[in-house]
């Protein structure tokens, strides 16, 4: 590996002369540990595998934008790391919907149907009362599927603005639905 001074060097020939050569150099330096690294928390490599060249690929697209306060090489780590919880986050919301969406043995009594339509037409009123930078965030994230970043970027705001969107909505969400939820 290479030393600290020398990874800023490069990372500042990628950020300020889009250099491609650079760019490619650091990218076979710390793709395979970075796979590697993923496969800590996710055991299939071809998702591993997608999760560091999308954070190569986000690496070049916000280059001009990226601050190295620490080092480069936990940069890189750090992203690979919450690119991984992120996607297991959202598995298990996938998991969750699968679930709840997979078919029932019994059929559901009018009188079941009945309620679960109001229950939708309930959150669907709660959801547009939500603010508009609120409900867009929110409907990004649970309907589109869109990371914190990726949100972040559509709406020219701090990924920390969407987590403050999404905790507002969840909150909001609670109290506007709190007589309905178990």
């Amino acid at each position: 590996m290479k030393d600290n001074a020398f990874l800023h060097n490069l990372f500042r020939r990628i950020a300020f002369n889009d250099d491609h050569e650079a760019f490619k150099e650091l990218f076979f330096d710390f793709y395979p540990s970075l796979c590697v690294f993923a496969q800590r928390y996710i055991s299939s490599a071809e998702v591993c595998e997608d999760i560091v060249q999308e954070t190569f690929y986000n690496l070049w697209k916000n280059r001009k934008k990226i601050k190295v306060t620490s080092s480069f090489r936990n940069l890189l780590i750090t992203s690979v790391k919450n690119s991984c919880a992120d996607y297991l986050r959202k598995q298990s919301v996938r998991k969750v919907h699968a679930e709840r969406e997979a078919p029932h043995e019994e059929m559901d009594t009018p009188e079941e149907i009945y309620t679960i339509g109001e229950l939708e037409k309930m959150l669907h009123e709660a959801l547009e009362r939500l603010p508009p930078n609120v409900q867009k965030a929110f409907k990004l994230s649970r309907c589109e599927n869109m990371t914190y970043n990726q949100i972040a970027e559509e709406m020219g705001v701090s990924p920390k603005t969407v987590e403050a969107y999404i905790s507002k909505a969840l909150n909001m969400l609670r109290t506007n639905l709190k007589d309905y939820l178990p």
